[in-house]
């Protein structure tokens, strides 16, 4: 077998433990509903009901790009076949020096970071992300604004 061919079976079993029942509400939750604007909104999750889910969605994504940044997926292929990642990135990624600092963890989601930023055109590709997830926030605010007063 081919190394691309491993390498695809990899991507295919991530994408399967994606689909699992609870990892797949733990990632709903986090793109519906997971919008820090600040490291304690992140702090106070991770000490609520909620805080599983984060958990489960960053180390989930950490390992995946552990196995990028160790040569057992081969970067442009996980990148093509994936962006979820990208995402994940962007909503921690004004808090991760301050979570490194408050866990005494300082590798804490370096495998993420490094994946990500790896990327050819990285800032680029995050500039691009950061305005769609933009557009998604307002759409999503404005559809439960219309579904409220619906509602009514």
């Amino acid at each position: 077998m081919s190394e691309k061919y491993e390498d695809a079976q990899l991507i295919l079993k991530l994408y399967d433990l994606r689909r699992e029942e609870v990892m797949r509400k733990a990632r709903n939750w986090y793109f519906a509903e997971f919008n820090p604007e600040s490291v304690q909104d992140v702090f106070s999750i991770l000490m609520g009901e909620k805080s599983a889910y984060l958990r489960m969605v960053m180390t989930y994504w950490d390992m995946a790009a552990s196995l990028v940044n160790n040569g057992a997926i081969d970067p442009k292929m996980f990148a093509d076949s994936n962006g979820e990642q990208i995402g994940v990135f962007l909503k921690l990624e004004p808090f991760i020096e301050d979570m490194r600092r408050a866990f005494d963890a300082p590798n804490y989601l370096e495998n993420l970071e490094r994946c990500i930023k790896s990327m050819p055109d990285a800032e680029d590709t995050l500039a691009r992300a950061r305005e769609r997830f933009k557009k998604f926030r307002a759409l999503r605010e404005e559809a439960m604004k219309k579904a409220a007063g619906e509602s009514q």
